[in-house]
């Protein structure tokens, strides 16, 4: 059994993988996207001798793995997560529909086109609110807007941006919660890990990669029916589902494709990359 390993960045992540299939004995391909071509013209055997029996798809760019995934899938390879998870996690607009479609408790959310609609829009949600972009990680352009002056000045810099996503006004109620939220990683239908993610001082995003914390989080039976049905609810696979605590119960927020899990390796005592590699494998013989 060969493992395709596709990344754009080699991260912590991806030579924990490495390091756990090596240990496993498998075979495992280390593929940079940005250093290969893709031909239409290769038979589906060839393109699996080329990547692998299965694909671990971990780029960063969301179009980068989007676009390898679609045609790696063309070829009949099993890729993980397939095209239609990695089309909705990579958007919250799509995943929030989703979410709402299938009841999972999610945020109140507000999507509008101009300045001016987004604005009445949060006048409408009402303030704090948070406008984020509808593609994009690590809490990048996601702006808490605790009043109209500010709303109005960040709604200005974004009408301003080039490329037609940022045009596209995303706003999310701001949740009453403790100062964290919740991480859980999810291969099929079990949590692997779960965590609470601290803000760092002097921020109210909660992301390890902006310099917050982690620490254990139980699991209780609702934080799993929750994380679980939610990442049903976007096709399955192996997921970052990220989920706050809230007067009206636990809320999902995002839904992740590519999940980082250093923040939680560091923290929980579970083999999280000997799980993914294990998961792999069981969805290859699948």
């Amino acid at each position: 059994m060969k493992l395709g390993l596709i990344y754009d960045r080699i991260r912590w992540e991806e030579k924990a993988l490495a390091t756990a299939a090596e240990a496993k004995g498998l075979e495992n391909n280390r593929i940079d996207v940005k250093e290969i071509y893709l031909d239409t013209d290769w038979t589906p055997k060839e393109t699996q001798k080329k990547f692998g029996d299965v694909i671990l798809q971990r780029c960063i760019s969301y179009f980068r793995g989007l676009h390898t995934t679609a045609f790696l899938e063309s070829k009949g390879l099993k890729v993980i997560n397939n095209m239609d998870v990695s089309l909705t996690c990579g958007n919250k607009l799509l995943t929030t529909m989703k979410l709402e479609k299938a009841k999972v408790p999610t945020p109140r959310t507000i999507l509008s086109f101009t300045e001016e609609s987004a604005l009445n829009s949060i006048e409408t949600l009402g303030y704090p609110a948070v406008l984020k972009p509808v593609t994009g990680s690590w809490g990048r352009m996601v702006v808490q807007l605790k009043d109209k002056e500010t709303a109005q000045a960040m709604l200005e810099m974004r009408g301003q941006m080039e490329g037609s996503l940022n045009q596209i006004y995303y706003v999310q109620e701001m949740v009453q919660r403790p100062p964290r939220d919740i991480r859980t990683i999810v291969a099929g239908d079990r949590i692997i890990a779960a965590i609470y993610r601290y803000a760092p001082d002097g921020d109210w995003r909660t992301n390890i990669a902006r310099g917050g914390h982690g620490d254990i989080c139980k699991v209780t039976s609702e934080l799993e029916d929750v994380a679980l049905r939610a990442a049903e609810t976007v096709g399955g696979g192996l997921l970052g589902v990220d989920a706050m605590e809230s007067p009206r119960g636990i809320l999902v927020h995002e839904v992740n494709n590519t999940v980082e899990f250093k923040g939680a390796a560091s923290v929980c005592s579970v083999d999280i990359a000997g799980e993914i590699i294990d998961y792999m494998l069981k969805e290859a013989r699948r």
